[in-house]
């Protein structure tokens, strides 16, 4: 990609140009805002280093590219940590700047920044690139900062400080000193006061005076003034303020000209011809989506809904694809319309979605089912965050279905924590668009689907299904790590989507991978001393047609997240009111006997005595024996069998809430998942689960009768608790939680 990268003339943004270069993208322009007022050398800014501004200007001589500079004239006008369009803020200077840029140079698709540890700053430049279209490019984001330091001093980055602030850091000692002389000091500052090394918590800034981005030139300061503005015994504040400085050339020929005339190569444009207080959003998408209740009804599109109040999974599909389907975009239309339409009628919108699985019937063209989804999902509906998304091929036509499938997970409250890096680094794969890595909501992590991509390049690791399952788990570890937790440690559930490319035996690799990293992980942590409690995940595989980008493998990992903070906590000393939810025998139970096969198709996890997971596993062998009459296999339909194992599964699943007293009041979601290759329509398995369902909530009252079922139906190649046999008759996957 071709690169604008945004300079302040610190350290870190001249690092972040570095490694773009390493990963194969061209530096063809810099970008810089600066004071209104030159005599100034630091503005109350939240985004901008504007120390040391007076020899920026020479950058665009050294690296041989024109530099674009603004004069700043917002102010902080929006303190919380999310941004939307604000007339007046500082980074809609950021804007215009950018916007500028991107006219005169429309070959221009990314932005780089050094951001490393600032949330305020990352999003901010994400909201600007979005809204240009531009990429934004942060590779500092989350590194280690003593090694981060290390490497830029080992890279040839040679920085003074230009501003000290910090216990431990004098003004007449540190000022105009080079990062490799004072690196020793910071990292015993680390030790002795948890400083940030880098200087991410504003200890100090830098200026960068020579690098391997100077191709033609390095910076020599002349003179300075050393200017104190506070004499605070533990934490003075101190300015070095450039007086007089050159450039001295480098014997570097200007071969190269970056796709621009030569005379405008070290040019420096200034760009102030436009008002803060007419910015105008023109880039956001419009959508020509009408609602129509009346025509959509006719469509008759289907849907689910569990029963529990405050968070509850909805779901839509099309029934009848003879009638009604279209194309995926259609499809995809009328599904997401239907939803939103449900979600209106009881008071919600798409701000509540917590979590969205996306089936559709052909991943070769997602890309257009993703042009309609984001007209629905939108940063703007979704003031408090865009929720976690994972994306999968299901073989939808060959059970009757229409082309799109989503399931929503909804909450009734805003209390949801997102997690959305827009920016491409070396931290985690990026999500570019209206989807988040993960969402925190009742102490419970819904990770989004990960796929074996390395960071930095977006491309699918190298090496087949195992190497791209570990890379998953490494990108899903990076994410858990956010929330300050370990998907070693705190993982509730795990679902690995496997491509039906994978064979057996790779499988059978990934399965016995994934087991030797989360045990690696486990022991660092436990060196960390960040060992909380370690809780026994569930392994639930999935094969499917296919996956993004053509991966062999996707996780999806659900972790729980202690909240200290949490008041909804149930304790085990409340066993005397919990006594009434104990299991009791009902005329339903008693068409089946309990045996010991019972428990061994049941994978189970508890935590806090509020959260329930619980994977039920029917194989075939399984089913022949809840079919079996004595000793003989008595000669039924697949449809007769069906039935028989839907019945089983709701006692099953009821004996194991019951047990551990949870009620199907507290169901979040129920998947189950069945074989196309038990030629079964969908609509006929549902119509089974919800008559089963009906006469268990007749027989019991343990379950309110209502129209739609509380359960979605999964259509998939094969599923299983074991990657070594995924034939499964029928999984479910079940999520309860106590308020």
């Amino acid at each position: 990609m071709k690169v604008v990268g945004l300079v302040s003339g610190g350290k870190d943004s001249c690092f972040a140009m570095m490694k773009c270069l390493q990963y194969g993208h061209e530096v063809v322009a810099l970008a810089n805002l600066l004071p209104a007022n030159d005599s100034v050398d630091e503005l109350d800014s939240y985004m901008y280093q504007t120390v040391g501004h007076q020899i920026v200007v020479s950058y665009a001589n050294c690296m041989g590219v024109p530099l674009f500079r603004r004069r700043i004239q917002g102010s902080t006008r929006r303190h919380d940590l999310s941004y939307n369009t604000t007339i007046g803020d500082e980074v809609e200077d950021m804007f215009i700047l950018l916007k500028e840029v991107k006219k005169q140079l429309p070959s221009i698709n990314a932005v780089s920044s050094g951001a490393i540890a600032s949330d305020y700053q990352r999003l901010r430049v994400e909201n600007v690139c979005s809204r240009l279209g531009l990429v934004s490019l942060a590779y500092l984001w989350k590194l280690d900062q003593s090694l981060l330091l290390q490497q830029m001093i080992e890279n040839g980055i040679v920085a003074i400080t230009v501003k000290v602030a910090a216990i431990g850091l004098d003004p007449s000692k540190h000022l105009g000193k080079e990062m490799s002389e004072l690196w020793p000091h910071l990292l015993k500052l680390n030790e002795l006061y948890g400083s940030n090394v880098c200087g991410e918590g504003g200890e100090y800034e830098t200026l960068t005076l020579d690098c391997p981005l100077f191709k033609y030139a390095r910076i020599v300061l002349d003179d300075f003034q050393l200017v104190l503005h506070d004499s605070n015994s533990i934490a003075p504040v101190g300015i070095l303020h450039p007086v007089s400085f050159h450039c001295e050339d480098k014997p570097t020929s200007r071969n190269t000209t970056n796709g621009f005339y030569h005379e405008n190569l070290g040019s420096v444009i200034e760009v102030q011809n436009e008002s803060l207080e007419i910015v105008k959003e023109d880039t956001c998408p419009s959508s020509d989506l009408v609602f129509n209740l009346p025509e959509l009804e006719k469509l008759k599109p289907c849907i689910s809904k569990t029963q529990k109040d405050n968070t509850f999974t909805l779901s839509c599909w099309l029934q009848d694809p003879n009638q009604t389907s279209v194309d995926l975009q259609e499809d995809m239309k009328i599904v997401l319309l239907k939803i939103e339409s449900e979600l209106n009628e009881h008071g919600f919108s798409w701000e509540n979605v917590v979590y969205i699985h996306l089936y559709i019937s052909d991943m070769n063209i997602f890309a257009i089912a993703n042009e309609t989804y984001v007209n629905f999902i939108t940063q703007e509906k979704c003031r408090f965050g865009v929720p976690s998304r994972s994306t999968i091929e299901l073989p939808l036509s060959q059970v009757g279905l229409g082309k799109a499938y989503v399931e929503v997970l909804v909450a009734n409250d805003q209390s949801k924590k997102v997690l959305h890096v827009q920016s491409i680094s070396s931290w985690a794969p990026s999500c570019i668009g209206p989807y988040s890595q993960a969402t925190l909501h009742k102490e419970i992590l819904y990770m989004a689907g990960q796929l074996g991509l390395d960071p930095p390049t977006m491309s699918l690791i190298i090496g087949g299904p195992t190497a791209e399952l570990e890379q998953a788990l490494v990108n899903s570890e990076a994410i858990a790590n956010s929330f300050n937790c370990s998907i070693s440690t705190s993982a509730i559930l795990f679902v690995i989507y496997c491509s039906k490319s994978t064979s057996i035996a790779e499988r059978i690799g990934m399965q016995e991978k994934q087991n030797i990293i989360l045990d690696q992980m486990k022991l660092v942590n436990l060196d960390k001393k960040r060992l909380s409690g370690v809780l026994n995940p569930l392994l639930l595989f999935v094969l499917v047609p296919d996956l993004p980008k053509r991966a062999f493998v996707e996780v999806k990992p659900v972790l729980f997240v202690d909240d200290d903070d949490d008041t909804e906590i149930v304790e085990d000393a409340n066993d005397h009111v919990m006594s009434d939810r104990k299991h009791r025998t009902s005329p339903f139970d008693l068409c089946f006997q309990s045996e010991k096969w019972h428990d061994e198709c049941v994978q189970e996890c508890f935590v806090h005595g509020r959260i329930c997971a619980v994977i039920l596993s029917i194989t075939t062998e399984t089913a022949n024996k809840i079919c079996f009459n004595a000793d003989n296999l008595p000669s039924i339909t697949v449809e007769e069998k069906t039935k028989r194992v839907a019945k089983f599964c709701v006692y099953r699943l009821d004996k194991v809430l019951s047990e551990n007293h949870f009620s199907w009041d507290d169901l979040m979601n129920l998947r189950i998942y069945y074989s196309t290759s038990h030629d079964i329509s969908h609509e006929t398995l549902s119509l089974i689960f919800k008559n089963v369902f009906d006469e268990f909530s007749e027989t019991t009252k343990k379950v309110k009768t209502c129209n739609e079922p509380i359960f979605n139906v999964v259509p998939v190649i094969g599923s299983g608790s074991s990657a070594t046999c995924m034939d499964d008759f029928i999984t479910c996957e079940l999520v309860a939680r106590r308020t």
